[in-house]
């Protein structure tokens, strides 16, 4: 069983009033949270990786729980995305263990999730920073949640360590006007449309 023992988890949250228009009659809340953990496979080639997804569902759960918590509770919460970045003595292969953990725990959190939980991944060092992509929780299609939200930690990741980052949202981005799917029309059936 890897070890991914957690060092340190860091929050971020945002309220958009306006994007140099007039003000929303709702601000746009963004939010996100980052995990420094060890990474059990730095300097090392493992040829088996996908087992050990399953040791990283608790951590992909907690994280999940204080999101929606930040953001007080999941109503109208409806965007999300993930990310995760490995140290320079880690693989790229390394953040794809977040896959399954980051995106199910939030599926699972807000119930009828149906759309794919928009995904980035990098290498880097101590102070990096990592945008996490942004979609509609039930369409892929919705063009006004198409966004992102940058992190990152000063000190880490450190060169044994992963950093693993989910993002929610609620509401639309601010002044959006690029047409599309609008959210009133999802029909949530295939994660599509």
């Amino acid at each position: 069983m890897p070890d991914f023992t957690l060092r340190k988890t860091m929050l971020f949250m945002e309220e958009i009033h306006h994007d140099g228009g007039p003000a929303a009659a709702t601000p746009r809340q963004r939010a996100a949270i980052v995990a420094l953990v060890a990474n059990p496979f730095a300097g090392t080639y493992a040829e088996d990786l996908q087992s050990a997804m399953d040791d990283l569902k608790p951590l992909g759960l907690m994280m999940t729980d204080k999101l929606i918590a930040a953001l007080g509770g999941i109503d109208d919460i409806d965007g999300y995305g993930k990310a995760a970045m490995a140290g320079e003595n880690g693989e790229l292969e390394h953040t794809a263990l977040w896959h399954v953990p980051g995106g199910y725990a939030m599926r699972e959190r807000l119930g009828d999730a149906r759309a794919i939980v928009p995904s980035s991944m990098k290498q880097g060092g101590t102070g990096t920073r990592i945008d996490v992509p942004l979609g509609h929780i039930n369409a892929a299609y919705v063009r006004s949640h198409f966004d992102g939200m940058e992190v990152g930690v000063p000190d880490g990741p450190r060169a044994n360590e992963l950093l693993f980052a989910l993002a929610m949202t609620k509401g639309p981005r601010i002044h959006n006007r690029m047409g599309g799917l609008a959210t009133e029309d999802v029909q949530g059936f295939d994660g599509l449309r």
